[in-house]
């Protein structure tokens, strides 16, 4: 069974900078995409950004474009996510997720979630 466990999240003032990680257990990481998502009080989960298998394809939502990195360690079994220049829209649980097949944007194409960490930014 796959399990992912999220950690990083806290409080940050606004422009600040975090980095989330999930650890991946029970399955085989490196054949997986994976993908990082949140989610706001009273809003829907949002796509921020997925990574490959391999890690050469890298896809970002706009709002988060140049402000925020995904990245993964296939050796740890860790996915990464570095945000900097933290803004008053990304206070959020942030999630992540395995892909069930190729990379995508869609919650729909992910199978297994972490609990979530929570993200928020004092202005």
């Amino acid at each position: 069974q796959v399990q992912l466990e999220e950690s990083g999240g806290g409080l940050v003032q606004a422009g600040g900078s975090l980095r989330l990680s999930c650890a991946y257990s029970g399955g085989t990481f490196n054949k997986r995409a994976m993908g990082w998502f949140r989610q706001a009080p009273g809003k829907e989960r949002e796509f921020v950004a997925a990574i490959t298998w391999s890690g050469a394809g890298r896809y970002y939502a706009d709002s988060v474009k140049g402000r925020i990195t995904i990245s993964r360690d296939n050796a740890k079994n860790t996915v990464y996510l570095q945000m900097n220049s933290l803004a008053p829209e990304d206070p959020a649980v942030y999630y992540c997720a395995a892909a069930r097949g190729i990379v995508s944007r869609l919650v729909s194409e992910y199978d297994y979630w972490g609990q979530g960490t929570q993200v928020t930014v004092s202005s």
